[in-house]
């Protein structure tokens, strides 16, 4: 049974530090592209592979505010305008996030059928996907909460698990009725989990009605309902994007859909998910997904590899060689390098934490930088002093500031630039330069059809980013400080 309305509703919160250095809280893991001969995202991959089911509508997308235009941007690479951006001030959790989908669905349509989707998944059986998301469309215009459950490959403890009423068996998928979910077992449950065929790994991709989803969030958690539907003030659009009412949300409890209504609802069924699915969790999950050559090896980017075994090597900007190495992560990035034991690969998240309290700037930021209007590299800086490599995508353009404690001074590299200092016009092309002293209003915008790309030389007593006072902006950041 085909559904009216299909809305995808993608979860792009994340933050992904298992997969430092690569990924940070400034760019997470759902907006990298990991897969060797795949230039997508893992963000756009999630749509991209559901793309050709009947009757679905634009995508929901729920992210950090920080990231909003990151989600925006990749999402418009594949010629998608979403149905709605909606920006968390801080994560809740799958619970929160899949309520305020829920709630704005029914301001769009009558009662539409929401496909969750985790924007860090990859399933490499797209066909077998959308099988199963078909199945599924038969319990769920039943008013059941359907999930989608994996047959376990290994004692994984870094997923949850289904138990199911019927035993699962490959190439049989019908729906069967949840007994009960365990989140993340030690390894001799899930040792034991896996010798049962009545157990799956809970995938977190999930299928229902939106009226369905909202009865069952009242009936076994109001609050979240209460605060949502608080936080969703129609006053608080910008640009493209909806902003919550944080004090609402503040008080929504941080919970996981499975926690607050999966494991108590009368009407959870599950469908077998045999579709290559793979939950992007650590370096190890990578690796394991890759292609290796003929002694287990992966490799990207710059890599020379002699008389090794089972690694994973993967270089942004420079040569990595590894030689008679076994069992290794070795992720080299602009300003960090991680060297790691695979079976070690779990504990990274705890190494980011640690790295964040002793006040590493790498735990938290690349020194690649995402704009509305671009991007800029960090190259080099010292006291008094920093180097910026700027590139402003075409129509692109900064906003007319200015800055108390640095002045700076831009040389054109590649395209052209219209300059606006004090009120006063400049044309540049490539070659030539212009200085912008300390406290003058300043605008830089690409008014041509190639990239604009120039160095920033920045001196003065104080080189923050938060050194920024915004009159005009075309992203609508003139209260904001980045």
């Amino acid at each position: 049974m085909i559904c009216e309305s299909l809305v995808p509703v993608i979860l792009s919160g994340g933050s992904g530090t298992r997969l430092w250095p690569l990924s940070r809280e400034s760019f997470p893991k759902q907006f990298l592209s990991l897969e060797a001969n795949n230039k997508n995202t893992l963000l756009q991959e999630s749509y991209l592979r559901i793309s050709n089911l009947p009757n679905l509508e634009k995508p929901i997308l729920i992210c950090n505010e920080k990231h909003r235009f990151i989600v925006a941007e990749q999402m418009n690479q594949i010629n998608i305008q979403p149905q709605s951006i909606l920006l968390e001030p801080f994560g809740r959790n799958t619970a929160p996030a899949i309520t305020l989908a829920a709630l704005k669905s029914l301001e769009i349509f009558k009662d539409p059928t929401l496909l969750v989707l985790s924007s860090d998944h990859v399933i490499k059986n797209k066909k077998k996907f959308i099988e199963a998301i078909n199945i599924a469309q038969n319990y769920s215009e039943e008013n059941r909460l359907v999930t989608f459950g994996v047959i376990p490959s290994n004692p994984n403890t870094g997923f949850g698990y289904i138990k199911t009423s019927k035993p699962n068996k490959e190439n049989i998928n019908y729906g069967k009725n949840i007994l009960e979910f365990t989140e993340k077992p030690d390894k001799e449950t899930a040792k034991e989990f896996l010798k049962n065929n009545q157990y799956l790994w809970n995938s977190g991709i999930f299928l229902f009605k939106s009226k369905t989803i909202i009865n069952e969030i009242k009936k076994y958690n109001s609050k979240i309902l209460d605060y949502c539907a608080d936080s969703l003030s129609k006053d608080l659009y910008d640009l493209d994007f909806q902003r919550l009412k944080v004090d609402p949300f503040s008080s929504c409890p941080d919970v996981s859909i499975d926690v607050a209504v999966m494991e108590k609802t009368k009407i959870g069924t599950v469908v077998n998910l045999d579709a290559g699915w793979c939950d992007v969790g650590n370096w190890n999950s990578v690796w394991q997904n890759s292609k290796k050559d003929d002694h287990g090896n992966t490799q990207q980017g710059n890599v020379f590899i002699k008389n090794s075994k089972n690694s994973y090597l993967k270089s942004e900007s420079r040569l990595v060689v590894g030689l008679g190495i076994e069992n290794l992560l070795i992720i080299e990035t602009r300003d960090a390098v991680l060297v790691a034991n695979k079976d070690n690969s779990e504990e990274v998240k705890s190494i980011v934490n640690e790295l964040k309290k002793e006040g590493y700037l790498e735990s938290q930021e690349h020194r690649k930088i995402y704009r509305p209007w671009g991007h800029y590299v960090s190259i080099e800086e010292g006291e008094r002093w920093k180097v910026k490599l700027i590139f402003v995508k075409p129509g692109g353009k900064l906003s007319l500031q200015l800055h108390h404690h640095r002045s700076e001074h831009w040389v054109i590299v590649y395209g052209s630039a219209d300059v606006e200092i004090k009120d006063k016009k400049n044309f540049l092309k490539e070659n030539e330069s212009i200085y912008i002293p300390v406290g003058e209003k300043h605008r830089i915008s690409n008014p041509g059809k190639i990239p604009l790309i120039f160095i920033e030389v920045q001196s003065g007593s104080y080189l923050n980013e938060d050194d920024i006072k915004r009159f005009e902006d075309s992203y609508g950041r003139i209260n904001q400080k980045k």
